[in-house]
């Protein structure tokens, strides 16, 4: 990481680049956090630098309080990207929840007239035009872990264990009441490309939903779906991180 930034809480980076030639921000799903994407430099060229969301509540943050308002974050996350943006290029990543962080951020760069990403990408979240019909975020414990199961990645083991699921649901139902409480203001299409990805057996997000990102640029739009479910690359990131480097 350039030595003139101060590290912030907001953004993890795993293995650094001194002089980047682009950035790749990646934006975690709910529950998550910027573990999510530790490997993913692995995949990656040693001239793009993965910068990985860290919202609060969760890993190196779970001491401060999770958000759930909109406005509290993309203000906080936006002001903390700023330095970043401001000296290479740069594009989003943004899975499930943080595909609509993504979207909203973006939005907020475009606004203040700053920099915006060279490629937005989205992953297991429908366009943020399409509102949540089965909302979760006062659901039952026990509903919020069937959800958890139906999504993948979490193991039994993790689920079945009531202190970790004591520390996680919180986490889970904060990411929810963010997703599902969403409200879209209508704007401008961008101008920068959207590529849109799904597991194939994703119960989340259907292709009709996924396809609906399309209206939000008037640059190129594709979508590609790979095997598995809604956590599709959780285990396996390099064929999604090969298809990402296709579009740079």
């Amino acid at each position: 990481m350039n030595s003139t930034i101060t590290p912030s809480p907001w953004i993890k980076i795993f293995q650094p680049c001194p002089q980047p030639n682009l950035r790749l921000f990646c934006f975690h799903s709910s529950a998550s956090g910027a573990s999510l994407f530790r490997l993913w430099g692995k995949h990656l060229p040693s001239n793009i630098e993965v910068c990985a969301i860290q919202l609060p509540g969760r890993e190196t943050r779970i001491k401060e309080a999770l958000i759930t308002k909109w406005d509290d974050l993309v203000s906080s996350l936006t002001q903390a990207l700023q330095p970043f943006v401001k000296e290479y290029p740069f594009v989003f990543f943004g899975h499930s929840l943080g595909g609509l962080i993504c979207f909203e951020v973006a939005s907020k760069l475009r606004r203040q007239k700053l920099s915006t990403p060279k490629y937005m990408f989205v992953s297991g979240r429908r366009a943020p035009q399409i509102p949540i019909d089965d909302p979760l975020h006062q659901a039952s414990n026990q509903t919020l872990i069937s959800t958890l199961r139906e999504y993948g990645g979490t193991p039994e083991a993790v689920l079945e264990n009531r202190d970790l699921m004591e520390l996680f649901l919180p986490i889970l139902r904060a990411d929810f009441t963010l997703n599902e409480k969403y409200i879209y203001s209508p704007e401008a299409p961008f101008e920068f490309p959207i590529v849109a990805f799904r597991g194939i057996n994703d119960a989340i997000v259907n292709l009709q939903q996924l396809s609906a990102w399309k209206e939000h640029t008037i640059g190129t739009f594709a979508l590609h779906e790979f095997p598995g479910c809604h956590m599709f690359f959780q285990n396996e990131p390099k064929t999604l991180i090969e298809a990402i480097l296709k579009f740079m």
